[in-house]
């Protein structure tokens, strides 16, 4: 079969019928039959992923993919320590997982410039999805996985794992109680700088590394090593540095808890490497929703507790506040400080663990918590946050059509064109 997964996509019948579905999947009957999965991006995420899924009775690991032939062999070598018994295929290109009648459902730990490409491409090709964060790289990427998701029925689940947890649960059902009252407020932080990696020396690629696939829909440029990899984050070509690497997480608890809406304008500062990195070395942000003011800075804010979370989300409301970071949280109202309410109900159904959501889902054709339409919604701040350091002004948003206000060079950020080569949707 052809590697172009367009021609294959336009030339298939179901394609070319419109179907939204696949009734083997569909039709999935038994709870105990496993779900069959690939591996794409074997990095320390993706060999993360592998170990996750291959200790869970729903799932069989039967594909490993990455474009690097160490990384292959390293996650095939834990995969056969997990499971002596396996006969997972190995992959440098990930189109051929996709044409694998036989798979059912993908994970992608690749560079997040690639994320949106090969999640488009799996559900056109009848797979579901579980993609690491941040959900794509731009804007636009984030509403073309969107669509092809809707049209084709797949499952989509963002791999946010700490969104799994009994504290995020928990601070949902207080905030939502109203126990603090309306939230007006929100500070997020995250303690930490983007390197900046010293000075770029040009070198060939290592052997059994395919950089010119590693860097696909993104602007070609020589190998460095520090592109490539883990410290990719730090480059804007394929990230967006410390901030992109953990807005979801903690402002996860937030459109969780109260789903902001009504997004009119950004502001951001910061301050850029003295290195070869050209992501924000530290970024700060402010955000005005209709209702809400939220803040990101790169220090814990000047509120009582954030100094002693390296990662944090402080909510003020009318009645009081609630602070909170991945495993911990404290309440204060009146001037009494608890760690729980035990009045307020548990209404918020506790998860069986993230992975375990996604194979649930998979199976019985329901979307997980962390699911495409939910991860979009929450992903899009971050990226005009960037946009707005980027050029150095507030951008005005306008949230229904999905543009900046009378701003053609900001408009032209939201999405970046991909390399002719690479452009596979």
């Amino acid at each position: 079969m052809s590697l172009n997964r367009r021609d294959f996509i336009r030339k298939s019948a179901l394609g070319a019928l419109g179907i939204t579905f696949l009734p083997s999947l569909i039709t999935r009957g038994s709870v105990n039959e496993r779900v069959r999965i690939a591996h794409i991006g074997l990095g320390g995420m993706g060999n993360q992923h592998m170990e996750w899924f291959a200790n869970l009775p729903g799932a069989e690991v039967v594909a490993l993919c990455d474009v690097d032939q160490n990384h292959l062999a390293a996650t095939l070598g834990s995969l056969k320590k997990i499971n002596s018994e396996t006969k997972a295929s190995t992959y440098e290109d990930f189109r051929h997982v996709l044409d694998r009648k036989d798979i059912d459902a993908i994970t992608i730990a690749t560079p997040d410039h690639w994320h949106a490409q090969i999640a488009s491409l799996a559900f056109q090709a009848g797979k579901d999805v579980y993609g690491e964060k941040p959900l794509s790289y731009s804007v636009q990427e984030g509403k073309t996985m969107l669509l092809n998701q809707t049209k084709y029925s797949r499952v989509f689940q963002l791999g946010t794992q700490i969104h799994a947890g009994d504290n995020y649960h928990r601070v949902v059902e207080i905030i939502r109680s109203g126990a603090i009252g309306k939230v007006h407020t929100v500070r997020l932080w995250k303690n930490a700088f983007s390197p900046g990696l010293g000075e770029a020396k040009i070198q060939t690629p290592p052997a059994g590394l395919n950089w010119d696939m590693w860097l696909g829909p993104a602007p070609f440029k020589e190998y460095v090593p520090e592109r490539c990899h883990f410290t990719y984050r730090y480059f804007l070509d394929y990230s967006g540095g410390v901030f992109a690497d953990f807005w979801c997480h903690i402002a996860d608890v937030v459109w969780w808890a109260i789903e902001p809406k009504g997004l009119k304008r950004v502001t951001a500062r910061g301050e850029k490497t003295d290195g070869q990195a050209d992501a924000p070395k530290w970024l700060d942000a402010e955000f005005e929703f209709t209702d809400l003011k939220l803040f990101w800075t790169t220090q814990p804010p000047n509120v009582p507790g954030a100094a002693e979370r390296n990662i944090g989300a402080y909510f003020e409301g009318d009645k009081g506040t609630l602070i909170c970071d991945y495993s911990t949280m404290s309440i204060s109202i009146n001037g009494e400080t608890v760690s729980d309410i035990p009045s307020v109900s548990q209404t918020v159904p506790r998860s069986p663990g993230h992975q375990q959501n996604f194979i649930d889902a998979v199976k019985s054709r329901t979307q997980p918590e962390s699911n495409l339409a939910y991860a979009r919604e929450m992903t899009l701040p971050m990226h005009l946050a960037l946009l707005s350091w980027r050029l150095n002004r507030s951008l005005n948003w306008n949230a229904g059509k999905e543009k900046f206000l009378n701003d053609k060079e900001a408009n032209t950020y939201l999405n970046r064109p991909y390399r002719k080569e690479w452009k596979l949707i």
